[in-house]
């Protein structure tokens, strides 16, 4: 399958995602702003790699719940322990918009037959939900895991959006769960609005929302607890630092598909 040209003169979300885990498969214009990120919110990495772990907890709850399929929309670039290795009895299809987050997920996934990346819009499930790389895995007869992990916050709010959301609640058996992670501007606002600003001046929009906002995403579906809360305090391990949550920037929940 082929995907669009990449524009390494062009600073990515996901790319930026990537270089603030650590990662390598950045260019210098991801480096640039994620250098001057750090410089207006210094724990920036700290915030990021705990929004990986939320995603680990969010799996490891799915997986617990029976679930042994997972549709991640937003999957940005495979780092370690992505949601294959977190449940490597599931079968996974990874979705991003961004070229690059696919072409390094192919690349780096190879033809594990139990994964599959799809480049395309989370707006645009029709399109997603026919790909013949993600019928070949999912079976929506089934319940399924819908990740939505810090995605949200870089799509406009709009009708397209409202659907998109809408259609994957509906096409989820009862007893799916849905997981996200957002930007807020609940706490430490002025430091993530210049962050913002600074996303937005790269043409990837950053847009925090409010808990209020960020819970309509959830509509339809049943939060479990302990609810929409700060990103550290959603289900922390047993052995994990309590650090102080109004400094992490980022809500997380997780909600259980109801029988209809």
């Amino acid at each position: 399958m082929s995907t669009p040209a990449i524009d390494p003169n062009r600073a990515s979300a996901a790319r930026i995602y990537d270089a603030l885990l650590g990662g390598t498969h950045n260019f210098a214009s991801d480096r640039a702003i994620v250098a001057r990120t750090l410089e207006l919110v210094p724990d920036m990495a700290v915030i990021t790699r705990a929004n990986r772990l939320f995603l680990h907890r969010a799996v490891r709850f799915a997986t617990a719940q029976g679930i042994r399929q997972f549709l991640d929309l937003g999957s940005g670039i495979p780092t370690e322990q992505n949601v294959h290795e977190i449940a490597p009895d599931a079968r996974v299809v990874y979705v991003d918009v961004d070229p690059t987050a696919v072409l390094y997920a192919r690349h780096l996934l190879g033809d594990d037959p139990r994964v599959a990346v799809v480049h395309g819009d989370l707006r645009q499930p029709a399109l997603l939900l026919e790909d013949p790389a993600l019928t070949g895995l999912l079976d929506f007869r089934e319940p399924v895991g819908v990740l939505m992990v810090a995605v949200l916050q870089f799509i406009p709010d709009s009708p397209a959006l409202t659907e998109a959301l809408r259609v994957y609640r509906d096409v989820a058996a009862p007893g799916s769960v849905l997981a996200v992670s957002h930007a807020t501007l609940d706490s430490r606002a002025a430091e993530l609005e210049r962050v913002a600003d600074l996303y937005n001046r790269t043409g990837s929009s950053l847009l925090p929302r409010d808990a209020p906002q960020v819970s309509r995403f959830f509509d339809g579906w049943d939060l479990v607890e302990p609810g929409l809360v700060p990103q550290p305090l959603w289900r922390p391990d047993p052995d994990a630092a309590t650090p102080d949550p109004s400094t992490f920037l980022m809500l997380a929940g997780v909600a259980r598909r109801p029988a209809t």
